[in-house]
């Protein structure tokens, strides 16, 4: 018995995973839209949130399957040695936000599957930093360190995307974008196993943004299954990225690659930490439920929900410019410049917010 092998190209599996991953999910959501439905797993308008009707919840659950699936196609596992342990780590992950959509899961529980799911993909899969790239003039850390620092990383960022599903498109736009920021340069720097991983996850989450944005009849969120994966499996790139940087040279190098890697995510990480900041400066615990994201601003100032994903999408792209067209500048310095612009943009719809408020009263 002979067996065939399929050969295909870097290029050419880059594009099938975009393609099958979107495929799969578009397939999939109008049938997991009807189990929802009948089954009431449902999300409906309430105080802490800011759409208006009934809506199905678990379009989570197209991501997963249709990025996985493109994953196990195109993905070469014997120049991926961490593949194995990254898909143990996000099928525990896809559980944890699986069951808090359907009867809920205690913070203390999501957290400590969180950390759990870290250990192994760190432990594992190598996935650690270990290096600052001159953050604070330090270069190479040690393994407690990188390890605790990467811990760190993976649930902030997981969480951060977590947050960022308060209105419609935003969390699946953030996401999309980043990863074709970190799918690009993977490319350009022969990195193809990781730029087929980012180009099937681009290519799941844009046929749920489809639905999610544009569809009257089938529109889903994509709940926690959605975007706990989404923001587990961009940490684990972002940490990759940094490493894979260590090195590097000639045009594709990214000196500040902690810096870049931030700015690629700048909107859901600044206006975390900015919401958690204020709280406690409120002294309220910082996972209290509030209205103080940024999107929620520009609703009150009449925004609908697709004016302010496309305002923080293309302000999720300016940043994603600004950390490619400064990459040069010692990690400090362009962590200083990305803050220091965050902040001068986050001021204005909480200050137009706030006046609109006390004009009202």
């Amino acid at each position: 018995m002979t067996m065939r092998y399929i050969i295909f190209t870097d290029d050419l599996r880059i594009v099938l995973s975009f393609s099958l991953a979107l495929f799969i999910s578009l397939v999939l959501i109008p049938s997991i839209i009807d189990i929802a439905r009948a089954k009431s797993y449902v999300d409906a308008p309430g105080t802490r949130t800011s759409h208006r009707s009934v809506t199905p919840t678990l379009g989570g659950i197209a991501i997963f399957i249709g990025s996985v699936i493109a994953f196990l196609m195109f993905i070469s596992i014997g120049s991926m040695p961490s593949f194995q342990y990254i898909m143990a780590s996000l099928l525990i992950i896809f559980f944890i936000g699986f069951k808090d959509d359907i009867i809920g899961i205690s913070v203390y529980k999501k957290f400590w599957g969180q950390v759990i799911a870290a250990l192994i993909v760190i432990e594992f899969g190598n996935i650690l930093l270990t290096n600052l790239h001159g953050l604070f003039y330090i270069y190479p850390i040690t393994y407690n360190f990188g390890l605790v620092l990467s811990v760190m990383t993976i649930i902030g960022v997981t969480n951060c995307f977590n947050l960022m599903d308060g209105i419609d498109g935003l969390a699946a736009s953030l996401a999309i974008l980043a990863s074709a920021a970190f799918g690009i340069w993977f490319y350009l720097a022969g990195q193809f196993e990781w730029a087929v991983l980012s180009a099937g996850i681009i290519g799941a989450t844009i046929a749920f943004l489809y639905f999610n944005l544009f569809s009257r009849r089938n529109k889903i969120f994509m709940g926690d299954t959605g975007s706990l994966y989404l923001g587990f499996i961009i940490s684990i790139i972002a940490i990759k990225f940094n490493e894979a940087c260590i090195g590097v040279t000639g045009p594709f190098s990214m000196p500040a690659a902690p810096a870049v890697s931030i700015g690629f995510l700048m909107v859901p990480v600044f206006d975390t930490l900015r919401v958690f900041l204020t709280r406690l400066v409120r002294n309220r615990p910082p996972f209290s439920p509030d209205k103080t994201h940024i999107h929620h601003y520009l609703l009150e100032l009449g925004l609908s929900h697709r004016a302010a994903t496309l305002i923080l999408s293309l302000t999720a792209l300016l940043f994603i410019v600004i950390s490619v067209l400064l990459k040069n500048l010692t990690v400090f310095w362009l962590l200083f410049v990305l803050t220091l612009t965050a902040s001068a943009l986050s001021f204005i719809p909480i200050f137009l917010a706030t006046r609109k408020r006390q004009q009202i009263h």
